[in-house]
């Protein structure tokens, strides 16, 4: 079965809201939209790379509050980057609150508008 497995497709998250959860992740964060398959419910997949990230406009069963203060301690979706300066000084000048990655490398942690956690990992060469 292991040798069967490829690599990650994509990753789903819920989301209350697709347009803004859109804006988030096209304008401020930097990925392009995809065309979806028709559902039944509203959501956006979006491209990175050769991976996805699938954005599900669904009830969220999980808490948005009591989660750890850094997103390193919940569940998170990862990215790599090749300057992590870039993503800080986008989040500056559009206020989206981060935090620096506990292990002192070059990371940092931020939530989209739903709660969900992402990490941002600088590329070492």
């Amino acid at each position: 079965m292991k040798e069967n497995i490829l690599h990650i497709h994509h990753s789903s998250l819920i989301v209350s809201d697709t347009q803004a959860s859109l804006n988030f992740y096209t304008n401020i964060i930097g990925l392009k939209q995809l065309e979806r398959p028709n559902l039944p419910f509203p959501g956006a997949w979006l491209e990175i790379g050769t991976q996805q990230i699938h954005l599900l406009q669904l009830d969220n069963p999980d808490p948005t509050t009591g989660r750890p203060e850094n997103g390193g301690r919940d569940r998170h979706v990862a990215f790599m980057v090749i300057d992590l300066d870039k993503i800080k000084d986008t989040f500056d000048k559009e206020e989206v609150k981060y935090s620096l990655s506990l292990s002192g490398r070059r990371a940092l942690f931020c939530r989209d508008l739903d709660g969900n956690a992402l990490e941002f990992i600088e590329k070492l060469d």
